[in-house]
């Protein structure tokens, strides 16, 4: 496309913004006068979408990683981390914690969580690909991808069935289509008003403790790759698999590996969002896991530190959208961007524009 053409490409796309985006609550006037009376909500809102963007930056992480190492785009991710929020509110029930716990006391048996959830994901996720991927792995590409789809409907069904085992999992109520109401545990005191700092912005230990664990993981994801020999071994396969097979690498172990720390990263992530929200629900893996690919693909789909980038501005971007536009539209603005940011970055904001070999 010459660039001309490409000009009145973009002078069309902002005409249609500028026309439609009134519909959607972009009264450019008005959000301008609530910042300037307002200038802490914007704050607020920033802050609370970096928290949620850390959280959905985890479960873009694993999109990531599959698609970096096989090239498939695992639809069921989403809802494995519907089942790891699960699998956390079952396990707590199981220790005991109740509402309003104090943190000392439930320590010990949120750790426990952390661990049994990560385990449960990471063993489906592996079952997953051993079963239902990777005798489809040199099929046609449609074919992995229904096969994604539909792991994806098992998952949530089994969300829906977990829901209604109230007589063996109290803590699921009566209605196993309803939310689940998770505990809350983590403590929500104002740091800056512990510290004397009298402010209509809020920041939690809450916020901290979900920011501190969800930038550990992070960071200690790309810290793995980069450094340890089995990382070493995935950016292998990544780049050539019929190159690091010949060089003896176990490819079918190294997938199986990644997608055992991709469900790991779900299952922490399904605990995080339930001590977050203190909520969850059978469908909350749709919602989330479009928000993390679409976090992938923002970044840079198969770039870890672009899947982290990614997730927080889907976040910020959520967040913004639900305070100064419109809550009903926040998914359509979250794709506006997305696409306008492809336009200029097919790749993605980290990504490599690479042309596929023929």
């Amino acid at each position: 496309m010459k660039r001309w053409q490409k000009t009145l490409l973009y002078l069309a796309v902002a005409y249609l913004v500028l026309l439609l985006g009134p519909i959607a609550g972009l009264d450019i006037p008005r959000i301008v006068g609530e910042i300037a009376s307002s200038p802490l909500s914007l704050l607020q809102q920033l802050e609370v979408g970096i928290v949620n963007g850390a959280i959905i930056a985890i479960i873009a992480l694993g999109y990531t990683l599959v698609y970096g190492i096989i090239e498939l785009i695992n639809f069921a991710h989403g809802d494995l981390y519907m089942l790891g929020a699960f699998t956390a509110l079952t396990a707590l029930s199981a220790f005991g914690v109740t509402d309003g716990a104090s943190l000392g006391a439930s320590i010990i048996p949120i750790l426990a969580t952390l661990l049994i959830a990560t385990i449960v994901c990471a063993g489906l996720n592996v079952l997953t690909e051993r079963f239902a991927y990777r005798p489809l792995r040199n099929a046609p590409r449609l074919a992995p991808l229904i096969s994604a789809i539909g792991v994806s409907f098992i998952f949530q069904n089994t969300g829906l069935f977990w829901g209604g085992l109230r007589a063996f999992i109290p803590s699921m109520g009566n209605n196993s289509a309803a939310p689940k109401n998770f505990p809350d545990l983590l403590p929500s005191i104002d740091i800056l008003k512990a510290l004397g700092i009298q402010s209509n912005f809020s920041f939690t230990t809450k916020d901290l403790i979900v920011l501190v664990v969800a930038a550990a993981l992070m960071v200690g994801l790309h810290l793995f790759v980069q450094y340890t020999r089995p990382g070493k071994a995935m950016r292998a396969v990544a780049q050539n698999r019929d190159a690091a097979k010949i060089m003896g690498i176990n490819v079918d172990q190294i997938i199986a590996l990644t997608f055992l720390i991709g469900g790991a990263l779900a299952g922490a992530a399904g605990l995080l969002i339930g001590l977050y929200n203190n909520t969850i629900v059978f469908t909350m893996g749709f919602t989330a896991g479009l928000r993390a690919f679409t976090a992938a693909v923002l970044g840079g789909i198969g770039n870890i530190i672009g899947a982290m980038l990614g997730g927080v501005l889907i976040g910020v971007l959520s967040s913004l959208s639900d305070q100064y536009l419109s809550s009903r539209w926040t998914n359509a603005w979250v794709f506006a961007v997305l696409v306008v940011i492809l336009v200029f970055r097919p790749g993605g904001l980290l990504g490599e524009n690479v042309q596929e070999k023929v």
